[in-house]
């Protein structure tokens, strides 16, 4: 796995995690799900987000890679033999974007309970929304995709 960050971290201090830009390149595999999901997590915790504050959040955007990273190899490995994440964090939120090179645009399956699958997208959707955060779905410049979820840093609790 290539991991490089695009701009270095910086700490903020006391009051909140440091901020950078890190993108995690793996081939189209299975194998690259728990490997990007324990990459993003070692970056989280790197910048500061190891406490009880933010468990939450650290679960939740390691929900959302394992399901956007798990969908890309299922999905998009045949068009796109390498997936790309993204993870930000900045101003108050964390991004995670997962591109890959397949132009089709998922779409979240709400209906179907008897399926066995096809659910991710929707609980993508649903985690990020319940912690106050948005996602949505882009067409990048070479003719892929990118999906994304931005979620709100828990704010220091103050008297």
């Amino acid at each position: 796995m290539s991991g490089s960050a695009e701009a270095g971290p910086r700490r903020r201090g006391a009051a909140g995690p440091g901020e950078g830009v890190w993108r995690f390149a793996v081939p189209a595999a299975e194998a690259s799900v728990p490997r990007t999901r324990h990459a993003v997590r070692d970056r989280l915790l790197a910048q500061g987000m190891a406490g009880v504050r933010y468990q939450e959040l650290v679960d939740d955007v390691l929900l959302i890679v394992s399901e956007l990273v798990s969908n890309a190899v299922t999905h998009a490995a045949e068009k796109s033999p390498e997936v790309t994440t993204e993870l930000a964090v900045r101003d108050g939120w964390v991004r995670v974007s997962v591109e890959d090179g397949d132009p089709y645009r998922p779409k979240a399956l709400e209906g179907d309970t008897w399926r066995t699958g096809g659910r991710g997208l929707l609980l993508v959707k649903s985690v990020t929304l319940q912690a106050g955060g948005v996602c949505d779905v882009e067409r990048t410049g070479e003719g892929g995709k990118v999906i994304w979820a931005s979620l709100p840093v828990p704010r220091e609790e103050t008297d």
